[in-house]
């Protein structure tokens, strides 16, 4: 069961206050608190910090340029830095940004490009990604107000400010309401709108496409209101307090799940905060598993509050993030079962290979850039590195490198991987005559099957006139381990494995790959980048390799 507490807060706290924000950062362990009508019966720009861990207030000396007195504004926790936009300062609505930098304690004025949201207050604002969601709010235009259902987004990286329209069902023009973010959605909540009507409706933006709908609840529906908190814990939004159009105050929470839209109201125990609205509210997940925070408001008689209360969800995040991870590890399943099921259906595909009787394909793992465009469902994820890679088969040696071949979306691409290092010729034969000796040797093994032992050796003819390789002593060292394994090998043709498993080992420089299709090369090849390289499953030494690039 849930259940309240009340906060024994020490000296040197913000004092009574209504209109403020509070924000949570490093993982629920400090509580920012700014602005806000305050007890000298106006607006301030002071900055108070709580300490979740000691239960301390302290007010920091704040640098750079602070922001006007303001309350009724917007601020978002990205990263250490508070986004403040907005609010008014009393006399008139405003419109500008400003950013707390919390480990410097540093106020941030940032030039911005475009064109932002008008002049401001009563607005809400939700970050989904590097977006800064802006929408609706309370203006004025002379001696009238103006109510907005405009939706603004200001990239956090570039500021630049972006006035978009969505289709859809959109919200109604409105102040004094929510805007929550759940994974790609913007969720607006109830709020005042120009007629002087309060409202309980609910509204999802998709982030992605743009598109508004009216979310249709059930269960225990909250009653209209304005003036109230959202607080977002993972799937589930909690209401809190808030005014109607009897002018009554709530001291209710209700909850919903958005995945099903059941409205649910909270039974708590212990004595929780009176009816209020324009208080500041704030999850304190992890630092304080499942624990949500209230802090100040505004009362029946218009008098602004200082108390500060504790709500004891009793919820956990680890169920979430447990099915996130399960989503992930089943996509990354599905995703390789179809390149599976893709290689298994390229039979038309396979080449002949220089007339060698059993397969002898070499399947290697090749990078891609994470930021290169991806082939289609052939390629896989690695996560924990970063890259994009394929399987391509090793089709044929040839000077300074390799051909292979691959199918991405039912299409066979031949490409190249070279080798950037310069070879000189005499090195080629000298390494040539050598690795064709030790070869046929090897071959001449196989007196069971002398057709293919022929064949081998013609195959490393031609093969090693093609190979390149700078230190001979290591040469000469690597070819014995590689004699040594093949004969230990179950293919029939050894010969041929150990050549292309010692070739690999002599490239030693860094790479590129182009495909082109079955006919025609495709395009020409963009500048390498060098990652880290998988050595694929036959142990062959990449990491010299430059990333593979498919090119347009």
């Amino acid at each position: 069961m849930m259940r309240w507490e009340k906060v024994q807060q020490q000296r040197g706290g913000p004092g009574v206050r209504w209109g403020h924000t509070c924000n949570a950062i490093r993982g629920g362990k400090l509580l920012y608190l700014f602005g806000g009508y305050g007890k000298d019966r106006c607006q301030t720009n002071q900055v108070h910090v709580f300490d979740t861990v000691n239960m301390t207030w302290s007010e920091p000396l704040m640098k750079g340029i602070l922001p006007t007195s303001r309350d009724s504004h917007s601020c978002t926790t990205i990263g250490d830095n508070l986004f403040v936009f907005g609010g008014t300062d009393g006399k008139k609505p405003l419109n500008d940004l400003h950013i707390l930098d919390t480990s410097s304690n540093m106020w941030i004025s940032p030039s911005v490009r475009g064109d932002g949201p008008e002049a401001r207050e009563g607005h809400s604002a939700a970050l989904i990604g590097k977006r800064l969601f802006i929408f609706g709010g309370c203006g004025k235009s002379e001696n009238n107000e103006i109510y907005y259902d405009d939706l603004y987004i200001l990239n956090t990286e570039t500021f630049s400010w972006k006035r978009v329209v969505p289709s859809g069902t959109p919200p109604s023009k409105r102040d004094s309401h929510t805007c929550s973010s759940w994974r790609n959605k913007i969720i607006v909540i109830g709020g005042e709108d120009s007629c002087d009507y309060y409202l309980s409706d609910v509204h999802i933006l998709d982030a992605d496409t743009l598109v508004w709908c009216k979310f249709n609840t059930m269960g225990q529906l909250l009653p209209p209101r304005g003036g109230h908190t959202t607080i977002a814990f993972g799937k589930t939004l909690f209401v809190f307090g808030g005014f109607s159009d009897e002018q009554n105050l709530y001291d209710d929470v209700y909850m919903l799940d958005l995945e099903n839209g059941i409205w649910t109201k909270v039974i708590a125990s212990g004595e929780g905060p009176s009816g209020r609205f324009s208080m500041a509210g704030e999850s304190l997940d992890p630092q304080m598993g499942g624990v949500l925070v209230f802090i100040g408001g505004c009362n029946k008689n218009l008098e602004a509050l200082d108390d500060m209360y504790y709500l004891h969800t009793g919820l956990s995040r680890e169920n979430e993030r447990d099915e996130r991870r399960m989503e992930k590890l089943s996509l990354r399943k599905q995703l390789k079962l179809k390149c599976q099921v893709q290689n298994k259906e390229a039979p038309a595909y396979e080449p002949n290979y220089v007339g060698v009787e059993h397969d002898a394909t070499v399947y290697h793992p090749m990078p891609i850039s994470s930021y290169m465009p991806s082939g289609g469902q052939n390629f896989y994820l690695n996560e924990h590195q970063g890259k994009r890679s394929f399987q391509a088969k090793v089709t044929k040696s040839v000077l300074d490198g390799y051909t292979i071949e691959t199918v991405i979306d039912g299409k066979l691409l031949r490409g190249v991987l070279f080798s950037n290092k310069p070879i000189s010729k005499d090195t080629v034969n000298d390494v040539s005559n050598r690795k064709m000796e030790d070869a046929e040797n090897d071959s001449a093994q196989q007196n069971d099957n002398h057709r293919t032992a022929v064949q081998s050796s013609k195959h490393v003819e031609h093969y090693m006139n093609d190979v390149a390789q700078t230190d001979s002593t290591h040469d000469e060292k690597r070819v014995a381990e590689v004699q040594m394994e093949a004969a230990n090998a179950e293919m029939k043709n050894p010969a041929l494995d150990a050549q292309v498993e010692a070739a690999s080992t002599e490239m030693r420089s860094p790479a590129t790959v182009e495909f082109s299709s079955s006919e025609e090369v495709i395009g020409a090849s963009e500048p390498a980048m060098v990652p880290d390289v998988d050595t694929g499953s036959h142990g062959t030494d990449y990491s010299s390799f430059s990333n593979a690039e498919i090119l347009p």
